[in-house]
């Protein structure tokens, strides 16, 4: 008698204590406790849906690494690993004995989550890993981060048979680093919503990938006070509609969460709920255009407590999309509504989407 076939887990996640090795000689906002939080957030949701913890199985390697990190940039940071001293890579970014073995872990697990997530072994998967990784372009440490990990995970897919990747990045400050290594690209659709201005000070609407690349990447900076109706004009006029369109084989999440009203670092007006209503939207969406693929990837987030919740919030809207289908009532302040506009003339010569309008007004119109 056969045995019945194993039926896959709705959620995995990944993380591993070894990555705690990384940390700051003192106080740094980018601190071990960090990784603490989200995890508590995670089991709360991971318990209740019979979802499965993992460890990360390996570091990355360096042929992983060299798809997006420009190899003289790994020998630096060999080179410091090997000195076993703290030093300080950029004014944020602190490295010691320690942080390589951390951050090539941590590139590790994006690799592991994609790998399973491709394989169809999980319904969906979150990495819970530090250092974060979206502020590091190609050839450099930047914004607290050493290695790009959803850089790291998305040229995994395409080196696996992906043929496009999606990577939306709803951290509040710009995934400069995704950006600079995907600006040449077609193949990996890059969508950033971020606070402008703000650190890195890019992500401005008229960056928009060249080359081959030109109009795979898509800014939308948001001034201070943005709240969860303006994520959500965001994600109906722009985000979801270009998802549609380009028709990933596999979306990933860059999911910082210090756009949280809490968060000490920025000044947007976030709340668990809009967490929730965004990974539900995209949940959704990698059912209509990848067999469910998608994955999400810790990048920011500073207050625990919001850390926490706002982790715990994204794996429900993520597990149960039809639990949170409304987003923050009201519309956004004609201002910020006039940006998402502006994305929309700056994207559109690439997306039909964005030309074809049904609704025949923009989202600012009285």
């Amino acid at each position: 008698m056969s045995e019945a076939p194993t039926q896959k887990p709705p959620l995995t996640i990944w993380s591993d204590p070894r990555l705690q090795a990384h940390q700051s000689s003192g106080y740094h906002a980018e601190r071990p406790a960090r990784l603490d939080a989200a995890l508590r957030g995670a089991r709360s949701v991971v318990a209740g849906v019979h979802g499965q913890e993992r460890s990360i199985p390996a570091p990355a390697s360096r042929e992983a690494l060299s798809r997006v990190h420009d190899p003289a940039y790994l020998d630096r940071l060999d080179a410091a690993d090997a000195l076993g001293a703290r030093v300080q890579l950029d004014p944020d970014t602190y490295f010691g004995p320690g942080s390589l073995g951390a951050a090539k872990l941590a590139a590790g697990g994006a690799i592991a989550m994609v790998e399973a997530i491709m394989a169809s072994e999980t319904d969906l998967g979150m990495l819970l890993a530090r250092p974060p990784g979206h502020h590091a372009p190609h050839d450099r440490a930047m914004g607290f981060c050493l290695l790009n990990n959803v850089a790291v995970g998305a040229a995994h897919a395409r080196a696996l048979g992906a043929r496009r990747v999606a990577i939306i990045d709803w951290d509040v400050h710009h995934g400069n680093g995704t950006q600079d290594i995907f600006w040449r690209d077609p193949d990996v659709l890059f969508i950033s919503l971020h606070q402008a201005p703000l650190y890195p000070d890019s992500g401005w609407v008229n960056e928009t990938g060249e080359a081959e690349g030109a109009g795979a990447t898509i800014n939308l900076p948001f001034p201070a006070a943005g709240d969860g109706a303006l994520y959500a004009a965001a994600f109906e006029r722009v985000v979801l509609p270009v998802l549609d369109e380009a028709r990933p084989d596999l979306i990933l999440v860059s999911a910082g969460y210090d756009g949280h009203a809490r968060d000490p670092l920025a000044s947007m007006l976030l709340r668990d709920g809009d967490y929730a209503w965004m990974a539900a939207r995209l949940r959704e969406a990698s059912h209509r255009l990848c067999r469910g693929r998608i994955g999400f990837c810790l990048e920011g987030g500073y207050d625990l407590g919001a850390l926490e919740a706002g982790v715990g919030a994204t794996l429900r809207g993520a597990v149960d999309p039809a639990s949170h289908p409304t987003p923050s009532s009201g519309a956004p302040p004609p201002a910020a509504a006039r940006i998402v506009d502006g994305v929309v003339r700056a994207a559109a010569p690439w997306w039909r989407c964005l030309r074809d309008d049904p609704s025949g007004r923009s989202i600012s119109a009285a």
